[in-house]
């Protein structure tokens, strides 16, 4: 079969001004980044607002395994096979981050016959909103260091400063330093650098719902404390209006196709574990006015992404979801057999063995659970590879059916496209028409910041008990006691399990979790614990992913997968 790559480059996108046309939005509604890809302007949602809302569907998946379980082909394929069974759907994803397209992940526009095209540019560059967001983030760093230099007339403290830099690569060398070195160079403290994604800049990006929202929320950040333990805001240091200039354009969601011309809709960043991980909310209420059916992705497992769309998104948006698809394959649930050992090879994971998918499925049962728990009907897809033996597939079905799922369907989109997926398409429609959604957030927003911390760590993840350091006791105290008490929490943790140790594998059971550090995202509104040994900015690997992207002599692009 191609590569990715060479299937994405096969096909001829059509011009985005079709593209836009075709879903019923005005010339004057889009700006075109050249001839396949487009801003949508606000004020076409007001234009719409009359509309009735399409269906609404999350993809999520079980724990993230290194064969991988395909969430965002199976995503894309879906958007196509609704459109393939003849509604009018759109898909609504995150942008990827260049920390794993550099890094151990590659790109995140999906694979096969199911991708998002140019798929270059959505991998790279795109339209801009990642540096948006990372100049208007170090824009405030540098305010925030320049009011301490210039007699510091806010009194901050130098010990309590929040705010630490960012940079769209993954780089371990700048997790922490001291600024300010020299004559003349400002106060040395120290700080650090975390990855794009996890500032919360992109956080407010991709949960404000207008200009005037995401005005307020950027002057909200709370950037430092003064010497008397007052918080200090972006509003403060004067740097709230000129980060919201450069959002400006930010803001708007970006429209490009998939491979069979399907719309979607690409807006905010990646990362469910260090970050709430969805894509915005107004990409999500525009395609909502445009569409018979909307696909969205949260990140990573159903511990993760899935929970913080439940319990953060869809409190900001006022939007209650349809229906869940959650991905699994065969070789991923295979992976969290223990028999297979920690890091089983491809060709374990490829060669018939019921008992140890038996072993790993305990992992799929607990995230359909966490789904189930917020009222939403699940349908799993079963990414299908060409070495899955009957035996081992019917295991799935028959197990997901037990556990409360609605149906149980094998996807092949990633070799057929819309085709290869129309059966789970309909299945959710199924799902949509006999199971009513009764979605509802999993806790109370007026309930203690650690009564809503326990409640994910005990009942998502399967925690015995949450301990504390005694940092992030005070930090909670703190945060309560500035009246921050009523939000929701942004749970920080591992992707690769749903526990905080990512060497425990399957379902876990029997085993406490500790949170190290809590942290106020007052801007992005919510409450951001740090859960064991999790680091808001990666390093690369041993041989990064960058190592193998090229250019010829005509400027095509190679090596993006």
């Amino acid at each position: 079969m191609p590569s990715d790559s060479e299937i994405a480059q096969s096909v001829t996108p059509r011009p985005i001004v079709e593209i836009a046309a075709d879903l019923g939005l005005a010339e004057s509604e889009i700006e075109q980044y050249g001839p396949y890809k487009a801003k949508v302007r606000l004020d076409a949602e007001d234009r719409l607002a009359d509309r009735p809302n399409g269906k609404y569907i999350v993809v999520t998946a079980i724990t993230p395994t290194p064969p991988g379980e395909g969430k965002t082909t199976t995503t894309v394929g879906l958007g196509q096979a609704f459109a393939h069974i003849g509604r009018r759907s759109i898909v609504a994803t995150r942008q990827p981050s260049l920390g794993p397209v550099f890094g151990a992940k590659g790109g995140a526009a999906g694979g096969g016959h199911a991708q998002i095209i140019p798929m270059e540019d959505l991998n790279l560059h795109f339209t801009g909103d990642a540096h948006a967001v990372t100049a208007a983030h170090n824009l405030c760093a540098a305010f925030l260091d320049n009011s301490m230099h210039h007699g510091n007339p806010l009194d901050i403290d130098v010990n309590n400063i929040t705010w630490r830099r960012v940079l769209d690569v993954n780089d371990r060398s700048l997790r922490d330093m001291i600024t300010g070195l020299g004559t003349g160079n400002g106060v040395p403290r120290e700080t650090g650098f975390d990855i794009t994604a996890a500032s919360e800049v992109m956080a407010v990006l991709a949960l404000a719902t207008s200009y005037t929202d995401l005005r307020e929320r950027l002057g909200r950040l709370v950037v430092a404390y003064s010497s008397d333990r007052k918080a200090i805001t972006a509003e403060d240091i004067g740097a709230a209006g000129a980060m919201s200039a450069l959002m400006v354009d930010a803001l708007k969601p970006n429209l490009v196709q998939t491979l069979e011309h399907t719309p979607a809709i690409v807006h905010a960043g990646p990362f469910g574990n260090i970050a709430h991980g969805n894509s915005s909310i107004l990409a999500d209420r525009i395609g909502l006015k445009l569409a018979d059916v909307l696909i969205t992705e949260a990140g990573f497992g159903a511990d993760l992404g899935a929970e913080k769309f439940f319990n953060i998104k869809c409190r900001a948006s006022g939007l209650k979801p349809d229906a869940a698809t959650l991905v699994v394959t065969v070789r991923a649930l295979k992976s969290h057999s223990p028999r297979l050992g920690r890091n089983p090879s491809s060709e374990d994971l490829q060669q018939e063995n019921v008992e140890a998918l038996r072993e790993g499925i305990p992992n799929m049962v607990k995230q359909i659970e966490n789904v189930r728990m917020f009222g939403v009907p699940v349908v799993v897809a079963i990414n299908r590879f060409p070495s899955d033996s009957p035996a081992e597939l019917e295991l799935i079905k028959q197990v997901a059916l037990e556990s409360g799922a609605f149906d149980a369907v094998e996807s092949h989109v990633h070799a057929d496209g819309g085709a290869g997926g129309a059966e789970v398409a309909r299945a959710l429609e199924r799902a949509m028409e006999e199971v009513p959604s009764e979605f509802k957030p999993l806790y109370e927003l007026e309930q203690p910041i650690k009564a809503k911390i326990e409640r994910i760590a005990q009942e998502v993840y399967g925690a015995d008990a949450v301990n504390y350091s005694p940092a992030a006791s005070r930090q909670i105290r703190r945060f309560s006691e500035m009246g921050y008490e009523h939000l929701p929490v942004c749970m920080a943790k591992t992707h690769l399990s749903i526990s905080a140790n990512p060497s425990l594998k399957g379902r876990p059971t029997g085993f406490e979790v500790t949170v190290r550090e809590v942290r106020l995202s007052a801007g992005a509104g919510f409450i951001y614990p740090l859960l064991g040994d999790i680091r808001t900015m990666p390093g690369l690997g041993a041989i990064p992913a960058g190592t193998e992207i090229e250019i010829d002599e005509n400027g095509r692009i190679s090596g993006l997968f």
